[in-house]
């Protein structure tokens, strides 16, 4: 059975940090892609970063120079260090993966390409 589980959400001041954590079972890790999205209320879910097989990053403009992902197949495990956090990142944050996800292309970071999804942590960032 297929379990992507985040943690790491909290409540953080801004300006401050966290590091979300996404461990997965059940598929096989190492053939996937790997993506963070967030939703915050009356929001659509939006693809903020995702790690190819090889370790390529992709970011959106939102949080690009402050959110690093990265991934260690050996764990099962997909890391997103969020810096210098602001209010508006305020979300409930998913990871879900993705057999053929293109990270050359615009929808990899488009909810429809990810097969797999994780129920998600909140963050929330007080000003």
């Amino acid at each position: 059975q297929v379990h992507l589980v985040e943690s790491g959400g909290g409540l953080v001041q801004s300006g401050g940090s966290l590091r979300l954590s996404c461990v997965a079972s059940g598929f096989t890790f190492d053939y996937y892609a790997i993506g963070w999205f967030r939703q915050a209320p009356g929001k659509e879910r939006e693809g903020i970063s995702c790690v190819s097989v090889t370790g390529s990053t992709k970011y959106a403009d939102s949080v690009k120079g402050r959110f690093t992902i990265s991934r260690d197949d050996e764990k099962n495990t997909v890391y997103l260090q969020m810096n210098n956090l602001k209010p508006e990142d305020t979300a409930l944050y998913y990871c879900a993966a993705g057999l053929s996800v293109d990270l050359a292309a615009v929808q990899a970071l488009w909810k429809e390409v990810y097969d797999y999804w994780g129920q998600g942590t909140q963050v929330t960032v007080s000003s």
